[in-house]
């Protein structure tokens, strides 16, 4: 192992990581005690309460299962300290890949290569990721109580049905990112290098396939697995097409 891995997979981070872990596995078992007893005192059946915390526990797993592909794809690059800090409290999965990559060619490299990352390299990646998911954290604190207060006042009129400004921008929002990254892919075809496009491509291939059994055969189950099934997919085309190279 070479210093910039036995830096990001230190003890002290493992450490570090451990005790915030810790932290927010206390306070999610004092808002479950706290919901326990709140529906005991409302009247529940606990049989009723116990089936519902069962039945939200297995729900959680199969989403877990993108989780685990994402902090197994960071931590060969940014280690498992950090990787699993950032997709275990507020991270989220498609933001974490796509910052760190940003960042990294930000700070002059070509892209999360392990033989050009540094310590210094690691901190301003770090850093990016980590000040950047504040976004919601502070928007909350400052605007959610007027936010909610303005979802539950009653509306000026009737709604017509169509899509609001919100759905619009968000729709515009992601079209712009995926049209980002995907532009990057076919720049560095242009160059001969393939790899990313066509892993991009069969990444897309198959969330489409999910997409048709969601929507066209209501299968909707398949919403848990669909993300986890195409970066899987997607890792093993980028295996064999750089075993072909």
């Amino acid at each position: 192992m070479n210093e910039y891995l036995q830096t990001v997979n230190s003890p002290q981070l493992y450490a570090i990581v451990a005790i915030v872990l810790a932290a927010m596995t206390a306070v999610c078992a004092l808002f479950l005690v706290k919901s326990w007893r709140s529906g005991v005192k409302l009247g529940m059946d606990k049989k009723l309460l116990m089936r519902t915390i069962t039945a939200s526990a297995t729900f959680t797993l199969l989403p877990s299962i993108s989780i685990l592909l994402g902090v197994i794809a960071l931590s060969g690059s940014l280690g498992v300290p950090f990787s699993w800090l950032r997709l275990s409290v507020i991270g989220s999965l498609q933001y974490e890949l796509n910052v760190a990559e940003i960042a990294a060619q930000s700070y002059g490299l070509t892209g999360l290569r392990l033989e050009e990352l540094s310590p210094e390299a690691f901190i301003t990646i770090a850093l990016v990721m980590t000040v950047g998911i504040l976004g919601g954290i502070i928007c909350c604190i400052f605007f959610l109580k007027g936010y909610m207060r303005k979802l539950k006042a009653k509306p000026r009129k009737e709604s017509t049905g169509k899509p609001g400004f919100g759905a619009h921008a968000t729709t515009a929002l992601f079209v712009g990112l995926c049209a980002t990254f995907v532009g990057s892919y076919v720049g560095r075809a242009a160059h001969a290098d393939w790899m990313p496009l066509a892993v991009a491509l069969i990444a897309g291939g198959v969330m489409g396939i999910f997409e048709f059994f969601i929507r066209k055969r209501g299968k909707v189950w398949l919403e848990n697995f669909s993300l986890a099934a195409s970066m899987l997919a997607a890792m093993a085309a980028a295996v064999i097409l750089g075993l072909m190279a």
